[in-house]
């Protein structure tokens, strides 16, 4: 069984004004390392604020145009708006209180900081993701024009309750049964509206609490484990999922990570230990012959020397590769739990493993919706390789062969991103010793 995670939504909610109890009450279990981040980010906190004054001016609209023209008062001594946020946005020097205005101006003001400022937020989201259907959550395009905020003004309080919390968003209000509970929600309902489908399952759901209890379980049990992983026959990018959505306190536990590759797999192996904590050694296999890869056989000899030699009771197997049974059956007294990918391992390895009481579970459970730091690394690393050879290149060529080379079966908007990042503004730079260079604006 697999759940549905909240950071999309949480990071959405935290942005909108969304009052901290119930961000607490909704996303801190799952997302409170997240919560954390954010609100000590100026870019994101200053969307919130914006918007909560945008809301607050919605909701009492009548009320403060009252106090502003009849007794003198401005928005820092009305008790319905919070001071505090007022005056850290002005320490911002993002000016809110204005003389001789009148609520009209001041959402007018509002609505114009938001549309503004809206865009650098777009490094709280992945490239995966449509940011362009995120951003009209909260711009309100031609709101200069005449009738346009006085339209929403009446949409939004007519219709206050379809509204997430009663927050103010820029949209066709209508009953989804909770925007923002999840991220597979969220987005569900965005791409409709937009005349899209969201069909990027993977990237917002994550193995339930129980295969994680499960793997706890295992590393609490063990004197000394180590991960073994077989990288002809495991997918990088999903494991690191597994490694970036598991508790990281109890993977502290875990000794190492050895990989065991060939020169054939992809180079973001060769990345993933700048992205973990776990201390990982990289064991590279020779091939005798072009046709017959060693991995196996080197996997084995490496997990039996670990046991009889360095102490370590325990293996993560990280391997869809039923050979591996061989060298699970040939150490009895070692304690195993298998990983595997649901597409290239067969039922027999699976019942073989039930029947014995070997743990295993699959590593597509996890997400991937928040690994696009590995991800870049890859892409990046590819890119500065084809650097020298450019002029010989075609631009949409060279997206496509990178990827190709990650192995990264990335959506179209994720291709997008990343010419539009790094592709579009690879530019000519000149050395101290007037050698001439292409440089990645990273």
């Amino acid at each position: 069984m697999r759940v549905n995670t909240k950071e999309i939504s949480a990071t959405v909610a935290y942005m909108l004004g969304i009052r901290k109890n119930i961000l607490t009450k909704y996303y801190d279990e799952e997302c409170h390392d997240l919560l954390e981040t954010l609100y000590v980010d100026k870019d994101a906190t200053i969307i919130r604020y914006l918007c909560k004054l945008r809301t607050t001016l919605l909701q009492k609209f009548k009320k403060t145009d009252f106090e502003l023209m009849y007794n003198m008062k401005n928005l820092d001594k009305l008790e319905w708006y919070d001071k505090d946020n007022i005056k850290q946005l002005e320490e911002w020097n993002i000016h809110i209180i204005r003389v001789n205005y009148r609520s009209e101006k001041y959402m007018l003001d509002f609505t114009k900081l938001i549309n503004e400022k809206i865009g650098v937020c777009r490094r709280l989201f992945a490239d995966w993701l449509n940011w362009d259907f995120i951003k009209d959550l909260f711009v309100i395009p031609g709101y200069t024009k005449k009738n346009v905020l006085i339209n929403e003004f009446k949409k939004y309080m007519a219709n206050i309750d379809f509204y997430p919390f009663q927050v103010y968003i820029h949209w066709k209000p209508y009953d989804c049964g909770g925007l923002l509970i999840n991220d597979s929600k969220l987005l569900k309902e965005l791409y409709e509206m937009h005349g899209e489908y969201f069909d990027e399952v993977n990237k917002v759901k994550d193995a339930d609490d129980e295969t994680k209890n499960n793997i706890y379980h295992f590393i609490e049990d063990s004197f000394k484990v180590a991960i073994a992983v077989d990288c002809e026959n495991s997918d990088v990018y999903k494991l690191y999922g597994v490694l970036k959505n598991l508790n990281q306190d109890e993977l502290a536990k875990i000794e190492k990570i050895v990989l065991y590759d060939d020169y054939h797999t992809t180079g973001a192996w060769d990345c993933l230990e700048n992205f973990i904590k776990i201390p990982v050694e990289h064991i590279e296999v020779e091939r005798v012959t072009d046709h017959k890869s060693l991995v196996d056989i080197k996997m084995t000899a490496g997990v039996c020397k670990d046991y009889y030699e360095n102490g370590i009771s325990s293996f993560i197997i990280v391997s869809s590769d039923s050979d591996y049974w061989g060298l699970i059956s040939s150490l009895p007294d070692a304690s195993f739990l298998v990983m595997y990918e649901y597409k290239k391992c067969g039922q027999p390895i699976k019942d073989a493993l039930t029947e014995h009481h070997i743990y295993h579970c699959s590593i597509d459970d996890f997400c991937t919706g928040n690994i696009e730091a590995l991800k870049r690394a890859v892409l990046l690393n590819i890119l500065e390789k084809y650097l020298p050879d450019l002029l010989m290149l075609n631009s949409r060529d060279l997206l496509e062969q990178i990827n190709l080379e990650a192995r990264i079966e990335a959506t179209s908007n994720e291709k997008e991103v990343f010419y539009q990042k790094y592709i579009r503004t690879l530019r000519l730079k000149l050395d101290k010793l007037g050698n001439f260079r292409v440089e990645i604006d990273k």
